[in-house]
């Protein structure tokens, strides 16, 4: 019975079955090609038992197993390796069918290879999941063939495995790499020059070509016979709060990835980076409630801290409440802190009825409201309309872009900052404005 159940018909064979029923036909008009069709028959037959042979007679032919993280990056590529051996003594075609989650709806996942003896290869391939949670992969399943080619013999290998998808610690390792190495103005970060002098003096260093010339020690240069300029370092344990929206309006998706996501893997890249500099991070989340609050530190646990909160967040997508948000935030904050409000007003009036809670907290906090540009409305607004629908549809579409705008300016107007980011540049503009708050001496 497990003879049969590993048994498998190659296309091969059934192209020898109809060359075959093709010449018995034949043999109905003329007697020649009735002989010549059963000594084909008979070969055929042998080829058969000779293929099943020597494919059967080694149980194990074939090995493989698969690689995967511990963890998938969220909205990253993620790489999958596949290892295969050939233990057959003789050339081995195979295909290989691995059992992917169905999270990512791939039902056509196939890889054929040639193995010649005793040889090992590694096949890779990437997924993209789009949604926290979950990912179970199943079995690893292996086609091989003789040189023949008539059958082929499946080997099932056990590959079932839960791996869990958390926010993108693959966007946050990359930003904090290219922070360290100084190149964050290759990927879009500004570089922001500082406004007068921090009040942390850190130490006395010699002058080198680019440092401020209004910083020269005149008497430590006296000392040693060559410029000495006081160096200042950036205030530290500066507080960072990111609040994230976690209702209806950031259901939203956008290349897959809905707009929560988006701000779950800007929350992690940018608390990163704040513990980086020496600041405090700290996570809210909320909807109808407040359901989370890390409170900010910069210990060295407090980034797998995050990571663990923003992986277990949930929600229903329910309508946001501001107000409790306010007394919440006022009641537990009580030093002044960057607040970053991850959300998303598509009209000025959305943004007047929660506008209130926003000055309430902003008295007493600098407060950043990142909502998102409708990057679907481009096509819209840039097409040239050719009848009355298209030029309705581009008009419908300039005003909701024009409410977005006066979004920024109604924030504006009551001393609330503000950015309008398309979803793909949301991570490089918060930076650029964190970075530029630190600059400035705002936190």
């Amino acid at each position: 019975m497990k003879f049969f159940k590993s048994l498998y018909l190659t296309s091969l064979f059934f192209i020898w079955i109809w060359g075959i029923v093709f010449i018995f036909i034949l043999g109905y008009f003329f007697p020649l090609f009735l002989f010549a069709g059963k000594v084909l028959f008979v070969v055929f037959f042998i080829l058969i038992l000779a293929d099943a042979f020597i494919l059967f007679k080694d149980k194990k032919g074939i090995f493989a197993r698969r690689e995967t993280p511990n963890r998938l990056s969220n909205g990253d590529e993620n790489e999958i390796k596949l290892y295969l051996e050939n233990l057959y003594k003789f050339k081995t075609s195979v295909k290989i069918i691995d059992e992917i989650p169905f999270q990512f709806q791939i039902r056509n996942f196939k890889y054929e290879s040639e193995l010649f003896p005793r040889e090992e290869k590694i096949i890779t391939y990437n997924l993209r999941p789009v949604k926290r949670g979950e990912y179970n992969f199943g079995f690893i399943n292996v086609y091989a063939s003789s040189p023949l080619r008539l059958v082929s013999k499946r080997y099932k290998f056990f590959g079932d495995k839960i791996v869990p998808v958390y926010p993108s610690y693959i966007q946050m390792r990359k930003y904090e790499l290219i922070a360290i190495s100084s190149r964050l103005t290759d990927i879009g970060i500004k570089k922001i020059r500082k406004i007068g002098h921090s009040t942390e003096f850190e130490q006395i260093k010699e002058y080198v070509i680019g440092d401020d010339f209004r910083s020269i020690n005149w008497k430590a240069t006296a000392r040693k016979n060559q410029l000495m300029v006081n160096n200042y370092d950036e205030e530290k344990s500066q507080q960072v709060y990111n609040v994230i929206n976690m209702g209806r309006v950031m259901k939203m998706p956008f290349k897959g990835l809905s707009l929560l996501d988006y701000a779950i893997n800007t929350s992690l890249v940018i608390s990163n980076i704040a513990v980086q500099k020496q600041d405090k991070a700290g996570i809210v989340t909320f909807s109808n409630k407040v359901n989370a609050l890390l409170p900010a530190d910069n210990r060295s646990a407090q980034m797998f801290k995050i990571l663990e909160l923003l992986y277990r967040q949930n929600t229903d997508f329910l309508e946001s409440d501001y107000e409790s948000l306010c007394s919440t935030l006022l009641a537990k904050i009580t030093h002044r802190s960057l607040i970053i409000l991850y959300t998303n007003f598509e009209t000025i009036d959305a943004l007047k009825n929660q506008l209130p809670f926003l000055r309430r907290l902003s008295a007493g906090h600098l407060v950043l409201v990142i909502f998102f540009e409708n990057t679907e409305l481009r096509s819209l607004i840039e097409m040239k309309p050719k009848n009355t629908e298209e030029i309705y549809l581009k008009t419908i579409g300039e005003k909701f872009a024009f409410e977005k705008r006066q979004i920024v300016k109604e924030l504006n107007r009551y001393k609330v900052h503000s950015i309008l980011t398309p979803p793909e540049k949301l991570s490089v503009n918060t930076i650029n404005k964190y970075l530029e708050f630190k600059a400035r001496g705002l936190i």
